[in-house]
């Protein structure tokens, strides 16, 4: 219930201040629960190390700040979903290589929107919902009902279909057959019944969900990343689908696909770590 009230409160902040001030008040109160934080802080600090082994503890220190205060924005932005429309696009946010989602669905096997827990990847369906490109996404069920229900609200508002994670695999298989988009996080398992792989050099699980239903089905895999640029606007870049070549052993080919898939999350991450919304410690030995 509290988180529930928590979600509420800051919902009618962004819907009443200007976003200026919405970001202003958001990042005044990262920085407050930054430095009560520890747990967090630990464990942001865990995961930067395995990215940037060789990067000191001050430029650390740094990007770990940046993760809290992004992560705070992109709370006001979701906040903000009911304002959000055409002519907010149009201002604020950049198209890149939307044409490759129309060529990925050009086979006629639906196409797998591919995407991180990286920016906003939530204000990416929105902006891509609202530019013509309607989708189903699978979603995680918070511990709360109350949550579960506010932002699914919030994400069916604006055109997208939710499925939820555990039940999904039907539903995706019908939008793929159907030459629909669906839209996936591939950077964390939350069953530990993915895959195990090097990422950043070290062995993670990581979920096989879009390797297995692209192998399935012959649909596009198409990797998706909404960017906060450093004037609070935003770039939406859309990748052309993945290209790999397959074995027909089944084992060997969900390595291939997944290892195509978590090599553009490596570069991604990589190149804004500030953005990586990962307050888990993601390796674990």
């Amino acid at each position: 219930m509290i988180s529930y009230l928590f979600y509420r409160l800051g919902e009618a902040l962004a819907l009443t201040l200007p976003l200026k001030l919405a970001y202003a008040l958001a990042t005044f109160l990262s920085y407050v629960y930054y430095i009560f934080a520890f747990r967090d802080r630990r464990q942001v600090t865990d995961n930067l190390r395995v990215i940037f082994p060789l990067k000191n503890k001050k430029d650390i220190a740094s990007i770990r700040f940046m993760v809290f205060r992004n992560f705070a924005k992109y709370l006001v932005d979701f906040f903000r979903f009911d304002k959000l429309d055409a002519n907010y696009v149009k201002d604020n946010v950049k198209l890149f290589g939307l044409d490759n989602i129309k060529e990925g669905l050009s086979l006629g096997k639906g196409a797998i929107l591919l995407t991180a827990h990286l920016g906003n990847w939530e204000l990416g369906g929105l902006v891509l919902s609202l530019s013509g490109y309607p989708f189903l996404t699978v979603t995680l069920s918070h511990k709360s009902k109350e949550v579960t229900k506010f932002f699914d609200e919030k994400r069916e508002s604006k055109g997208l279909k939710i499925l939820s994670l555990g039940n999904a695999a039907k539903g995706c298989f019908k939008a793929l057959k159907e030459n629909q988009l669906i839209a996936l996080l591939g950077d964390r398992d939350f069953t530990e019944k993915g895959r195990v792989m090097d990422f950043f050099g070290k062995p993670v699980f990581l979920p096989e969900g879009a390797a297995f239903l692209s192998l399935k089905t012959g649909a596009a895999i198409i990797p998706g990343f909404m960017l906060r640029n450093k004037d609070d606007t935003f770039s939406l870049i859309i990748e052309k689908s993945l290209e790999f070549t397959l074995s027909g052993n089944r084992e060997k080919d969900l390595e291939i696909i997944m290892f195509k898939c978590k090599g553009v999350f490596e570069k991604y991450i990589r190149s804004y770590p500030d953005q990586w919304y990962m307050f888990r410690r993601f390796w674990r030995e």
